[in-house]
């Protein structure tokens, strides 16, 4: 697809990888640091766990945005995919630790409305801003911008684990829920990670493929 690109489309679309992840470098640093905030105030592992994959992913997005202020992107693609594959591990290693942590100690989250506050804003982000992202990069046929958006997918993953989580200990005490929930997400992501390290990138998930071949026909 890539190939019928004109050169101004195709400068169009780097400025839009360039806004993209300005805007997710931007909303993730601040997302890292309320959630960490209510993490320490709540005494939430999960909420901590969730503000540093925000951390991750924001160094996940700057490799885009290093890829894409070079003057040929598409020569650094590989490189760049084997970061934001390094990421995905990263953040499986630290979910994974930390979810068995909070299971043989026993320690649920504690009832926090900001980091209630901030997992459902995520909920609602994320997906608009992968959606998007997917859009550009099968557009581009670019595999790092499509890695970078399963990132964000992730992210609307572990938001919900985390929202869950607080949610079931907050009415019915189930400390363990959102433990086991993260280590789902530790178990996508780990997969995630070893396509993005192959090069194996399509597009995330099904329902943004569908979308976008409706919007072609």
């Amino acid at each position: 697809m890539s190939a019928a690109l004109t050169t101004e489309r195709r400068s169009t679309l780097h400025r839009r990888v360039r806004f993209i992840v300005g805007f997710t470098i931007t909303y993730n640093v601040i997302e890292a640091i309320v959630a960490i905030w209510a993490g320490v105030l709540a005494s939430s592992a999960a909420l901590i766990g969730f503000g540093l994959d925000s951390v991750v992913e924001v160094l996940s997005a700057v490799a885009i945005a290093w890829q894409f202020t070079r003057k040929d992107p598409e020569r650094w693609e590989k490189v760049t995919v084997r970061a934001i594959g390094l990421a995905f591990f990263a953040l499986a290693a630290y979910v994974t630790v930390d979810a068995v942590t909070s299971l043989i100690s026993q320690e649920g989250p504690e009832h926090s409305p900001l980091g209630l506050g901030i997992t459902a804003l995520s909920l609602l982000v994320m997906p608009l801003l992968a959606w998007f992202e997917v859009r550009t990069g099968r557009e581009l046929d670019s595999k790092s911008v499509l890695a970078d958006a399963k990132q964000l997918i992730l992210c609307v993953y572990l938001s919900g684990a985390v929202f869950i989580g607080l949610i079931l200990n907050s009415l019915f005490g189930w400390w363990w829920a959102d433990s086991v929930a993260a280590l789902v997400v530790a178990v996508l992501a780990i997969r995630e990670g070893t396509e993005a390290w192959r090069g194996d990138v399509e597009s995330p998930f099904e329902v943004l493929e569908d979308l976008d071949k409706d919007d072609k026909d």
